[in-house]
């Protein structure tokens, strides 16, 4: 595995007058590099080809404008790993910033041992977004005391409306949704969408299936900052996910119609920007200090920078409550954080998680103390 030692030397032929910020060419590319860009630091985006465009040329730095400096097309995200490849980013001095994009394209074991290039969060903590691995999220949330809905091991046991969660057939990083009330229920639906080839028996035999809780969804987007040990709320959105937006956007009546022919999906595809009321902060905060408090206990040295609890808040008897339903345990892909006033409280302006992790980043190379925020 890569460690800190390894990360030493590596930060040892680095020019630190010269920092390039590396992302890949998706997710969150384009907040996280315009936003550095506004603390010195040059950008590059590594891209796949036939995607590239966004960052080579609609967003490519020019004329003063753009925020990405340099591109490197791959024909596969994958080729990453190749030693000419780090290579080409040592000698540009660059710190990577993972998203979701850098561990859906790879084997997490070749991030963690393969990858000898610095990067910009925890390394060793994304693979435990993955439910169906020891120690995952469910296990941090209830570590941490964070409600959470009811997990059923098995089918049979299903008393009351499930959200079942199973990794598409086509593609693997993304999951199909159904509900069901009853094991008959899961029993018929399952096979309905084995059938049709949008699942597979093997996928279905991992999936997991979850109280479904009602309430107002609300991802809570945090950032943790190593360098003055102290958590910020970024901001809160919700998600946009097709073809479950569409629907819901007609009449009950053309629904009820629709559905006849049509099964929903909940492919993200955005989100949009929410506020949430003051009462509610002060329980969003004590979620997010637990949850930073148990990944240090448990995975030293825990958290570095940002990462979401995205959930509802649900009403139980009078009373208000945060419920999770995921982690995200790198930058969450919500552009739109910026548009919530919570760091304007903090900082007098409101700012992006590009940005906040630029503000980290230039500190920590101020103060010396760049080695702790890497991994």
């Amino acid at each position: 595995m890569v460690n800190q030692e390894d990360i030493k030397n590596i930060l040892k032929s680095y020019d630190f007058e010269n920092i390039t910020i590396g992302v890949l060419g998706g997710h969150s590319a384009l907040d996280v590099s315009s936003g550095v860009k506004k603390y010195g630091f040059n950008t590059v985006a590594v891209c796949q080809k036939g995607r590239e465009k966004t960052y080579s040329k609609y967003y490519k730095t020019r004329d003063g404008r753009g925020c990405i400096d340099e591109v490197i097309v791959l024909d596969s995200f994958g080729e990453l790993v190749n030693k000419d490849i780090q290579k080409q980013l040592q000698e540009m001095n660059t710190i990577f910033v993972h998203n979701r994009y850098f561990w859906v394209y790879f084997d997490f074991a070749k991030i963690e041992n393969d990858f000898f290039v610095p990067i910009y969060g925890t390394r060793n903590l994304v693979k435990f977004e993955e439910r169906d691995i020891p120690k995952n999220q469910y296990y941090m949330l209830e570590k941490a005391g964070i409600r959470f809905p009811r997990i059923f091991s098995t089918p049979d046991k299903i008393d009351r409306l499930v959200i079942v969660k199973v990794s598409e057939a086509i593609r693997g990083y993304e999951r199909a949704f159904f509900f069901a009330s009853s094991p008959e229920e899961y029993e018929q639906k399952s096979n309905e969408l084995i059938e049709k080839g949008i699942i597979t028996k093997e996928a279905l035999k991992k999936a997991v299936i979850e109280e479904y809780i009602l309430g107002a969804q609300t991802n809570f987007n945090f950032f943790y900052s190593n360098v003055r040990e102290e958590l910020e709320l970024m901001g809160t959105d919700t998600r946009r996910q097709t073809n479950l937006d569409g629907i819901l956007r007609l009449p009950a009546n053309e629904q009820l119609e629709v559905l006849k022919y049509v099964k929903p999906k909940m492919i993200e595809t955005g989100h949009i920007t929410c506020t949430t009321k003051e009462s509610i902060l002060e329980k969003a905060f004590e979620i997010g200090e637990k949850f930073v408090e148990i990944t240090k206990k448990e995975y030293p040295p825990g958290i570095i920078g940002p990462f979401a609890l995205q959930g509802a808040v649900a009403s139980y008897e009078g009373k208000e409550e945060i419920v999770i339903f995921d982690v995200s345990l790198r930058i969450p892909g919500s552009p739109g954080t910026k548009f919530t006033p919570h760091t304007g409280y903090l900082y007098g302006k409101e700012i992006s998680y590009g940005e906040r992790i630029g503000m980290e980043i230039r500190e920590s190379l101020d103060k010396g103390v760049i080695y702790n925020i890497l991994s």
